[in-house]
């Protein structure tokens, strides 16, 4: 007898982490809820930088132009010394876009827009988060899990396949499950708060008291709305007035002027800085993905970005399993995606340190363009590679032509649910076709055109060489046309067996 399931994945948390995870299973065909306790969607820009290989997943999830429309480049940053002059400078290290990165500078966000755009993409898919519904119990077994939800009808039970746990960094799943949470706190009291002010210009990221920790101020303004974001230090202990007058008061202390005056204040909030790393990101047929599975400080704009890519990791992943991949491949999200927050988390908290001495200009260290999984079990290529793109890294984009003549970029072909496998002048078929793997010659007899030599320079290929690349646009391997039956076992154990 067929066990039924109300649903194949449950998502507790409609974050950016959530809302990446279910886009992605609803192009997947793949059923699920989205829940989230809040009573409706979190209103504030704790995260407001979109990193470059962020916008390549969103470009991906076909809403990277509504996101660009929704926010705008980052200011300038305005320093003022104590005399009240000041001196501009940049926080981003310039980078023009090039064939291989579209992408190349971080995007301004405010989070709320973010997540709307995501929402709104959610909602052409046929999906919508469920807001006021809580998660309130979890029992798993070998075949599901069995999951207690509350609203405000009462409580009701579920059965799933898989429940993720993408609800913060105070987690209910990660709790109940006793998943560990180890780290450290910083010894730092954060303030963030959306406002409108008074007394500042919109062309610069105004920052007071650089270098002091006690009495450091900044004001940025949000791109895509007319408030700021005030953030700054205060005293680890005590309460601490979030109001218009509050804040006005604490910006005449800190610089002096009476000018600057909040008028409202649309969200506010303070926040312990902790740096945390789950124990493990899988327990049976349950994972947990991003704040869920780290916390850190919020220098460098690393944390949306990370958990948005957690989502991306694990969403075709799931997929495949459901639809009759080994298990073990979902054990590779945790080899992967950890041992990146556990970079990330080094450097948030170095660039907190940083900050706090005025040090303050961002690098290509931030982009997340650079990050691989060169270890992972899913990562294949032959040992003559070491010099070159290697399996494992960030697939990058080319320009190239259709044998019609007509452009295209590497992107177009890679965007979807499927793996795609680039032959490089290949004198015959080495892979077969099969469901959810395009297939795509390069060269003169193939149906794509490389007459400018992009995709042979970006990937470093040599005739006969096959490229294979993941759902989530990471090189899964690199083989030679040689290799006679290693792209074959290596696409059977991705979920991608030949038909008989």
């Amino acid at each position: 007898m067929t066990e039924e399931f109300d649903a194949d994945v449950l998502i507790c948390g409609a974050g950016a982490a959530g809302l990446t995870l279910a886009l992605d299973l609803a192009r997947r065909g793949i059923s699920f809820r989205l829940v989230d306790k809040a009573d409706e969607p979190f209103p504030g820009s704790r995260g407001k930088g979109i990193q470059p290989r962020t916008l390549e997943v969103f470009e991906d999830l076909g809403i990277v132009d509504r996101i660009f429309a929704a926010g705008g480049p980052y200011p300038p940053i305005r320093v003022y010394r104590a005399d009240g002059d000041h001196a501009d400078t940049t926080l981003m290290e310039t980078h023009e876009p090039s064939a291989a990165e579209p992408y190349r500078m971080p995007l301004m966000v405010p989070q709320f827009l973010t997540e709307r755009v995501m929402r709104e993409r959610l909602l052409e898919l046929g999906h919508r988060p469920e807001f006021g519904c809580a998660l309130v119990g979890i029992q798993q077994d070998g075949t599901g899990v069995t999951v207690t939800l509350k609203d405000r009808s009462g409580e009701r039970r579920s059965r799933v396949r898989y429940l993720i746990g993408t609800d913060g960094g105070r987690s209910f799943v990660r709790q109940t499950l006793d998943i560990g949470f180890p780290g450290e706190t910083l010894g730092h009291r954060g303030l963030v708060a959306d406002v409108t002010l008074t007394g500042l210009t919109r062309d610069a990221w105004h920052r007071f008291n650089e270098g002091d920790r006690a009495r450091m101020i900044m004001f940025s303004p949000l791109a895509g709305t007319e408030m700021f974001q005030l953030q700054g230090l205060l005293p680890l202990d005590g309460a601490f007035d979030l109001s218009a007058e509050g804040l006005t008061r604490l910006i005449m202390e800190r610089t002096g002027r009476a000018d600057i005056r909040i008028q409202s204040v649309y969200w506010a909030s303070t926040f312990i800085m902790n740096a945390r790393l789950a124990d493990r990101y899988r327990a049976g047929r349950v994972f947990l993905a991003g704040d869920a599975a780290h916390v850190h400080p919020p220098t460098g704009a690393q944390g949306l970005n990370t958990s948005v890519q957690d989502a991306y990791n694990l969403g075709w992943k799931l997929a495949a399993v459901l639809h009759g991949a080994p298990d073990s491949l979902l054990d590779s999200y945790e080899e992967e995606r950890r041992p990146v927050a556990a970079g990330m988390l080094g450097l948030a908290t170095g660039l907190l340190q940083a900050d706090l001495r005025g040090q303050v200009r961002r690098g290509r260290e931030v982009r997340q363009l650079d990050l691989a999984y060169p270890g992972s079990s899913l990562t294949l290529q032959s040992a003559e590679r070491s010099d070159r793109l290697a399996a494992g890294e960030r697939a990058p984009d080319a320009p190239v032509r259709g044998a019609s003549g007509q452009p295209i970029r590497l992107f177009d072909l890679l965007k979807g649910a499927h793996w795609t496998a680039f032959g490089y002048e290949v004198r015959h078929d080495l892979v077969r076709p099969r469901a959810g793997l395009h297939i795509h010659r390069i060269g003169a007899e193939g149906d794509i055109l490389d007459d400018r030599g992009h995709f042979r320079d970006a990937y470093a290929v040599r005739p006969g060489d096959w490229v294979f690349i993941r759902p989530d646009g990471y090189v899964g391997a690199i083989l030679p046309s040689d290799s006679a039956d290693m792209p074959e076992n290596y696409l059977r154990a991705v979920g991608l067996a030949a038909e008989a």
